[in-house]
């Protein structure tokens, strides 16, 4: 029989040395310390790696460096300005954050500490925190790690590095559900700083686009379709200049800058990956990302959770639904104004008793973007969109179970169109503090047996595809317009908010 060598028992923790805390009263110093303690901290465990993957580190020690943190604390109730959702505490206390890539949040983190210091008067303090930084999320973006170099290491990875850890990557803070242990810190974020980088590496996973392309405003699409014109209207945008954005990137990191006629950066991967993201490209990422979610709530809700931790400014559902009421026509437009969620994937999230409200600013915006493109205004816009509730489920075949029990919870519900994805899309953004909206368009009325003939089809996708993803960027941008303290809806906070938004 073969005999089992059992490692050595690992003897010490190595770590770099570590900081004293540091106050500050300038955001900017503050996050430049926070960037200069994030670098040195996975230097390190880059470094300890490389080391033993070459066979000269000590696999007897166990090689450990921290999450920077950021905290602030607060004594007094005094009330600040409440028209603004977030930059303010509810109540006394000390609160923290742990941190990840500094360099891809900092101006997100400059404005957050900014208007905490402005409302509050308070000191901000920059350290290091109590939660290990997983060797995983050390590693630079795009790095390739050879399976050779971790098989020379002869040891299991976790015996010599921190690894993810599931049970310190979750939802609770953004669900409410985070319990405070009195003695102890609360939440002055979201998220931590392990489930940004969580959602960070899947970001890349699933759109094959780094999250330092993703931009503050996002259309999502359920048909490839609206990818195609999408990309059409971005590169004519590129070779004419760019008009106010600056490049267009595309799967495999693809940047065209502006004044170019195609790729400068990148590479085209080998196949497209299960939702490809598109980005146009503005200053302070100011510009449009679209994403292809494809069919069905599951992916709605992957792809909103992992982008909701870059804290986008807005959100909006552009696709194909089923027209439910016999005066609609196929090419109708319909703006979700209340959703019947039949997606199931939040129910342990979000139950489906808490309401959606749909917010007054991303309402007009697209109602007034259909106005502008299709030259239609007043009552006679009423020929072309509804408002009303949209309905999503997680059956794409409906239609062949016995209808009895769906239509009358239809017609019960006053639903005007169905769908697979925007009420998990607008659900999420509710979730999660990020603006939302869906503006659809009808495409079949399977009640009703009118469904498009082959070539009904082509036409149909010629001309209104073009013109619907014409009115969703015309919205995104009037969004942008928009002051940002406006745009984030005190409607989507709860009780007891973290004070970053």
């Amino acid at each position: 029989m073969e005999k089992r060598i059992y490692p050595t028992p690992i003897k010490s923790v190595v770590s770099p040395e570590r900081l004293a805390p540091q106050t500050f009263t300038d955001a900017k110093e503050a996050v430049q310390a926070l960037k200069t303690l994030y670098e040195r901290n996975t230097a390190f465990l880059r470094h300890a790696f490389s080391e033993l993957a070459h066979g000269r580190g000590d696999k007897e020690k166990r090689y450990r460096a921290f999450y920077p943190e950021v905290g602030v604390t607060t004594t007094s109730y005094s009330q600040v300005d409440s028209r603004q959702a977030y930059g303010h505490m509810p109540i006394p206390g000390h609160f923290t954050t742990t941190i990840t890539r500094p360099d891809l949040f900092e101006s997100y983190l400059v404005e957050q500490l900014s208007l905490i210091m402005r409302n509050h008067g308070v000191a901000i303090i920059v350290g290091e925190s109590g939660t290990p930084i997983p060797v995983h999320f050390a590693f630079l973006e795009g790095t390739h790690v050879d399976g050779a170099a971790a098989d020379r290491i002869n040891r299991p990875i976790r015996d010599l590095f921190d690894v993810p850890d599931l049970d310190g990557t979750d939802d609770h803070i953004a669900n409410g559900t985070f319990e405070f242990i009195p003695g102890e810190a609360r939440p002055l974020a979201p998220f931590t700083a392990q489930r940004i980088d969580y959602s960070l590496h899947r970001l890349a996973h699933y759109t094959a686009t780094s999250p330092q392309h993703f931009q503050n405003f996002v259309l999502f699409t359920n048909y490839q379709f609206y990818i195609d014109e999408f990309c059409v209207y971005a590169r004519n945008l590129m070779a004419n200049g760019g008009e106010g954005y600056e490049a267009f990137i595309e799967p495999g990191n693809m940047i065209t800058r502006a004044g170019d006629e195609g790729p400068s950066v990148g590479t085209t991967p080998p196949r497209l990956p299960q939702m490809p993201a598109y980005h146009l490209h503005k200053p302070g990422h100011g510009g449009i990302t679209m994403v292809n979610i494809g069919v069905g709530p599951s992916n709605a809700k992957t792809i909103t959770d992992h982008i909701a931790v870059l804290r986008p400014h807005a959100w909006l559902m552009l696709g194909h639904c089923a027209g439910l009421r016999n005066t609609q026509a196929l090419g109708d437009y319909v703006l979700a104004h209340a959703y019947m969620r039949e997606d199931h994937v939040l129910d342990d999230d979000l139950p489906v008793w808490v309401p959606i409200p749909p917010l007054a600013e991303v309402q007009v915006a697209l109602q007034e973007a259909v106005a502008e493109v299709t030259g239609l205004s007043g009552y006679d816009l009423k020929r072309i969109m509804r408002t009303g509730t949209v309905a999503t489920i997680d059956n794409r075949n409906w239609e062949l179970r016995d209808q009895r029990g769906p239509v009358q919870r239809l017609s019960q519900s006053r639903a005007i169109a169905l769908d697979m994805e925007s009420a998990t899309i607008a659900a999420n953004g509710f979730r999660f503090r990020v603006p939302y909206g869906t503006l659809l368009c009808v495409s079949d009325k399977p009640l009703h047996g009118e469904l498009k003939l082959p070539g009904m089809a082509t036409d149909f996708y010629k001309r209104q595809v073009a013109q619907h993803l014409t009115i969703g960027i015309k919205a995104m941008e009037k969004l942008a317009e928009m002051p940002m303290e406006r745009l984030h809806s005190r409607k989507l906070r709860s009780f007891a908010e973290t004070a970053f938004q």
